[in-house]
């Protein structure tokens, strides 16, 4: 009889065993996920959700029907087959998120850093240049870039883009890594202005001395002609008493001399 309960008791503590290795796999496979989940998407702690859907224009509106996607063919299957979508690398917690206006369709796509933004704002930018359709517009916002696409007119687009906004700033627990190159760019951009502003007021003195210079230069001659007018006859001494050796200075009356 003992001998069955030790069995017995052996294959229920086998059982067991194998039910914790299973739950601790399955807990752990979870928490992964949200770990990941949590990397690679930025959720809003009020309601869940990502942040960049909610920077959609009228986002309380729209966000029913708006598309979030981490790949290309979540986002092609919101947006169809377009070739500029083939651009997006959604490697390094790339996201997008897209919506239907009355302007368009927009779609904003969040790069994971400046580097990644800018070089995908040049290959859309070269796209579009080449492959123009007169309803597609783009812009590049923060590290968000912004395509708008069936538009019913350019300055409707421009309108809807203008709406979006990168409200996201950088908080660093440590040391700015980047304070130093923050600063030297400070730096130069004041002493470029301070030059070009010393350079634009020497450049205004210099402007304004000469036209002083010529405004008194033609008073001066103004007033020069109006005494020579005023001579009886010429006199290349300007008035001044000379030796009359040509005999056309007139005579000096004794009258106004100096008596003794």
């Amino acid at each position: 009889m003992k001998v069955v309960e030790m069995k017995r008791f052996v294959v229920f503590l086998s059982l067991f065993t194998v039910f914790l290795a299973f739950a601790a796999a399955a807990f752990s496979q979870g928490t992964q996920a949200n770990k990941a989940t949590i990397k690679t998407q930025e959720v809003s702690n009020g309601d869940g959700v990502p942040v960049l859907v909610k920077h959609l224009p009228d986002s309380e509106k729209v966000r029913a029907q708006a598309t979030f996607a981490n790949n290309t063919s979540s986002l092609k299957k919101a947006l169809g087959e377009r070739p500029i979508l083939d651009l997006i690398d959604f490697t390094a917690g790339t996201e997008a998120v897209t919506a239907r206006y009355p302007e368009g369709q927009l779609l904003i796509i969040e790069y994971s850093n400046p580097q990644q933004s800018i070089e995908a704002d040049n290959s859309f930018k070269s796209f579009l240049s080449q492959n123009s359709d007169g309803r597609t517009f783009y812009k590049r916002t923060g590290n968000y870039n912004i395509l708008i696409f069936d538009a019913s007119d350019e300055a409707a687009a421009n309108s809807l883009i203008s709406q979006v906004k990168y409200e996201k700033d950088i908080q660093w627990l440590g040391e700015d890594p980047f304070l130093f190159h923050r600063l030297e760019r400070a730096f130069v951009n004041q002493t470029s202005d301070l030059f070009f502003s010393t350079v634009e007021v020497i450049l205004l003195g210099i402007g304004l001395s000469i036209l002083g210079g010529l405004v008194i230069g033609y008073i001066f001659f103004l007033v020069r002609e109006r005494q020579r007018g005023t001579f009886r006859q010429f006199s290349d001494a300007g008035g001044m008493t000379r030796l009359n050796l040509d005999g056309f200075t007139p005579e000096i009356s004794e009258t106004k001399l100096l008596s003794e």
